[in-house]
Parts: structure tokens; sequence; C-alpha cells
């Protein structure tokens, strides 16, 4: 140690070998750039954590949402049926017009409501067309084409499972007073969101050149995309009157 005194007081001179503070610690730019990585790799997590969220929302919650609004209006419709104790059921398209039932789809019944604006699918139901081509309602008893669409991803996921659908598998739609019960007939895995042609009365695209009675089930594809639609098309097979015990088809009861 090297130390030198002086009349009042004493100085310590720092011995190089032992002193932390010399010129080997770097540049002071290293720190500054170590730190700038620092925060950005912290907005990286944090960005990762929004984006997850932000996705649990979109596939999770607002499924969550859209079948507890969904499932309130359903009683609503079978409220009102169950109060009609004669003559024909109402058509009341505020609250819904009738049930899908689509064994494939694994999803129970879907309420079907009147539009295809987002507001109205959001709600986790399927709705019917009335632009660019006006659905044909089977109630009407005319010939034509009952197009329906709703989401496959999200406020509900109504049509996750389209593609599982296969010819020959039953489609029901149910009425206060009756069951239409189709049979899928023809499937269009992809094609533009801009094709009206598959809703038109006579589903051409499908193999079909005489008016009939017809169903044509609409949602987006990829999976999580809107950049195609998935297509399924069904025959009416038969219309079953609903009895007092409201008792299923038999395809409903695989």
């Amino acid at each position: 140690m090297n130390v030198a005194a002086t009349t009042g007081d004493t100085e310590q001179v720092r011995d190089p070998q032992t002193d932390s503070s010399d010129s080997s610690a770097g540049p002071p730019g290293r720190g500054r750039v170590a730190l700038a990585v620092s925060v950005f790799g912290e907005l990286l997590i944090t960005a990762g954590l929004v984006l997850g969220l932000f996705v649990v929302y979109s596939l999770w919650w607002t499924n969550v949402v859209a079948d507890r609004h969904a499932d309130r209006q359903a009683d609503k419709v079978r409220d009102e049926w169950a109060q009609q104790d004669t003559g024909p059921g109402a058509l009341d398209t505020k609250d819904g017009i009738g049930f899908l039932h689509v064994p494939a789809l694994r999803n129970g019944e879907v309420l079907v409501e009147k539009g295809t604006s987002t507001d109205v699918l959001n709600e986790g139901v399927a709705g019917y067309y009335t632009d660019p081509v006006k659905a044909v309602l089977p109630t009407s008893g005319k010939k034509g084409n009952f197009t329906l669409a709703a989401h496959r991803d999200g406020h509900g996921a109504k049509f996750h499972n389209i593609d599982k659908l296969k010819k020959g598998d039953p489609i029901v739609f149910e009425t206060r007073d009756d069951w239409y019960v189709y049979k899928v007939y023809a499937i269009l895995p992809e094609t533009s969101k801009y094709n009206v042609e598959v809703l038109g009365r006579i589903p051409e695209e499908s193999g079909k050149k005489k008016p009939g009675h017809y169903i044509t089930l609409t949602t987006c594809t990829p999976v999580y995309t809107s950049r195609y639609r998935y297509v399924v098309w069904g025959e009416l097979e038969r219309v079953q009157k609903v009895d007092a015990k409201r008792t299923p088809p038999k395809e409903l009861n695989g």
C-alpha cells in the first residue's frame, strides 16, 4: 500500500493493481445498448401478453357472452310458443323463428333469427339472409332456398364444425308446429365471399336445375379467417308435425 503523510492530513494513494474503477469497465455506450435491448425485450413481452389476452377474448370470452344471450333469447321464444295454446304458431322475426339442429355440428340447437349482419350473428345465433338474396322460409310453403349464415369462430361459433358435415347427414329446422327434415347432398369447401350464386333459389352450383325446397349453410373458411366461404346444401325430405311432447324426428335421436 502507498501512503503519503502531510502535516495535518493523511492521504491515501490507490494501488493501480486493486483499483476497480480503471478503464477496464468498458465504454459507456455499451450500457446504453444493453438498456435499450432490455426495454425492447420487455415491450415484446408486454405486446405478447396483450395479444394473448385479445385471442382469449376473441375465441373464448365472446363465445361465453354470445351463448348466454342466445340462451336467453331461445328461452323467450319457447315461452312464447308455449303460451300459444291454439292455432298455428305466429312467425315472430324479432326474437327468432325457430331452431336449427345439426348433429354433425355437435352444438345442440341453434336459434335462427332474421338477418346476417354482424350485430345479429354476434349474438350467438344463425341468421337467414335478407340481402343480397332473400331466403325463402320453409314456413312459407314456397319452393326456394332457406339460406343461413353463422360465425365459425368467436361469438358462439355455431358453425365451427361445418367441415364435419357429410353427404347424407341430416339438417333439421324446428318451428312451433313443424320439423323440417333436410338431407345434405352437396358441399363446397371453398368459394369467394362475393359468390352470391350459392344463395340462389335454385342453387345451380350444387348441381340442382329445378325449383325445390333447399337449405344452405354458409360460414367463413379457413378456420380463424374470413377470406373465403364454406357452403353446405341440403334438400327437404319431409315435414313432420310437432306433437304434444315435441318428440324430435328420428334423425335427432342418434
